[in-house]
C-alpha cells in the first residue's frame, strides 16, 4: 500500500506520521513552495478529548509538551467599555494547551522521513480512472496515478468532487485579522485588557466581536469578528490598509480605546478571512480509494474545533488503513462511518464554554450563544 495524500496541513501531516508509525510509505504534494511560504496562523488551543489523542496516536506527546506555551489558557471577558467580566487564570492543569500553529506543523513535518513532502504541487484536478484507480493533475502539467488517494486539501478541495458535488458556502460572516507586536511597551492598555492568554469583548451581540490571543513573546493576534453579507466586505478596499482598518475600527464606534486600538494601531495589515461552511452531516456514497480528512470533508465555521478534528480524522484514517492491512475498502468505511457521525453532532456551544469555564460559565456569555441581546 502506498499512500496519496493532497495537502501538507496538520490533518494530511497526522495522516502521514500515523501511517509512517505503522510502516505504510505515503507522500504528501502541497501547493505551497515551502514549509514557510506564508504565515500558518496563530495559536491553537489543542483539546484532550481529540487533538491530543491525535498526537498519541502519532507518537508525539512529549515533542508536543514541549511546544506548549504556558499560560495562554488564561481568558478574559470584557464588555465594550473595557470592564472585566469574567477572568480565569491558567494554573497548567487544563485540557486545552496552546500551541502555535506553525510549530506545530513542524513539529510533525520534522517526525516524517526527508522527501515524504513534495512542494509546489498545486492540484488543478483529480479524476478516477477506468480502472478504478485515480489520477492527480497538477499545475504544471505532471500527474500522479494512485491506488488511494486522500483529500486534505482544505476548504476549496479538489479531490472532494470525486465523491460529493458539495461546494461551500459562506456562512454570514467573518473575521478581520491583524496583529500588535511589543504591546508592553507600546501598547500597555492594550496589553492590560488582552491579559496572558485570550481575550474576547463583546457589546450586547451574539455575532460582533473583537477577539485577541497572545501569542509568543509579545505578540497579540486580533480576530474582528463581524456578521456581515460578501457585500458589505466588498465594498471595503483592503488594498488600502489604513482605510480599510478605520472602516472595520467603525463598526466598534464608542468601545474603549485600548480595545479598538487592536483594529487602528495594528502593525500589519488587516486581512479578511470569510467564512464558509459545508453542508451539516453531509455524507457520499463510499467510492473505492479514496476519501477526505478536515475541512476538505467537514468544513464549519471556526469553533476551536477545526484543527483538532483535522488531525483526529487523519489519526482514525491512518489507524483504520494499519488495522485493515489488504482491505483498503473495509479500512475507509471504518474511518468515514466515524468521521460522519462525529462531524453531523458537532460539539455544542454551551459545551464548549463549559470545556473553557467549568462550571462557572459567565451568563453574560450564555446569553450570547443563546443570541440574546445584552
Amino acid at each position: 500500500m502506498h499512500v496519496t495524500i493532497i495537502g501538507a496541513g496538520l490533518g494530511g501531516l497526522t495522516l502521514a506520521r500515523v501511517l509512517h508509525v505503522h510502516g505504510i510509505p505515503a507522500t504528501v504534494f502541497e501547493a505551497e513552495a515551502s514549509p514557510m511560504a506564508r504565515m500558518q496562523g496563530g495559536m491553537l488551543d489543542i483539546h484532550d478529548y481529540n487533538g491530543q489523542i491525535a498526537v498519541e496516536a502519532a507518537g508525539l506527546a512529549a515533542e508536543f509538551r514541549g511546544l506548549v506555551l504556558a499560560g495562554r489558557q488564561a481568558m478574559r471577558i470584557l464588555d465594550q467599555d473595557g470592564n472585566l467580566l469574567f477572568e480565569k487564570t491558567d494554573d497548567g492543569t487544563g485540557g486545552r494547551p496552546e500551541v502555535q500553529r506553525g510549530e506545530l506543523r513542524q513539529m510533525l513535518l520534522d517526525a516524517l522521513p526527508e522527501g515524504t513532502v513534495r512542494w509546489g504541487c498545486k492540484v488543478s484536478r483529480a479524476r478516477t480512472l477506468e480502472d478504478g484507480r485515480h489520477e492527480v493533475t497538477f499545475g504544471d502539467g505532471a500527474t500522479v496515478v494512485t491506488d488511494l488517494l486522500v483529500g486534505a486539501d482544505g476548504a476549496w478541495s479538489k479531490v472532494r468532487p470525486l465523491l460529493t458535488a458539495a461546494t461551500p458556502e459562506y456562512e454570514g460572516s467573518a473575521f478581520v485579522e491583524t496583529y500588535l507586536f511589543d504591546v508592553e511597551s507600546k501598547h500597555p492598555a492594550t496589553a492590560a485588557a488582552v491579559g496572558g492568554g485570550s481575550m474576547v469583548a463583546h457589546g450586547g451581540s451574539a455575532e460582533d466581536g473583537i477577539n485577541a490571543h497572545r501569542e509568543s513573546g509579545e505578540t497579540v493576534h486580533t480576530y474582528v469578528a463581524l456578521s456581515r453579507s460578501l457585500d458589505w466586505f466588498a465594498a471595503i478596499d483592503f488594498t488600502d490598509p489604513a482605510a480599510a482598518a478605520d472602516r472595520i475600527a467603525a463598526e466598534f464606534d464608542g468601545w474603549a480605546p485600548e480595545l479598538t486600538a487592536l483594529i487602528t494601531d495594528a502593525d500589519t495589515d488587516p486581512v479578511l478571512r470569510p467564512h464558509y461552511t459545508l453542508p451539516v452531516g453531509l455524507r457520499w456514497d463510499r467510492v473505492p480509494g479514496v476519501t477526505l480528512v478536515g475541512d476538505a470533508a467537514h468544513l464549519a465555521p471556526p469553533n476551536g474545533e477545526g484543527a483538532n478534528v483535522a488531525m483526529l480524522d487523519g489519526a482514525e484514517l491512518g489507524q483504520a488503513l494499519a488495522a485493515h492491512p489488504g482491505d483498503v475498502e473495509a479500512a475507509l468505511a471504518e474511518y468515514e462511518e466515524a468521521m460522519f457521525v462525529r462531524a453531523a453532532t458537532p460539539v455544542d456551544d454551551a459545551v464548549l464554554l463549559e470545556s473553557l469555564f467549568g462550571d462557572d460559565v459567565p451568563e453574560s456569555l450564555l446569553a450570547l450563544v443563546r443570541g440574546e441581546e445584552g
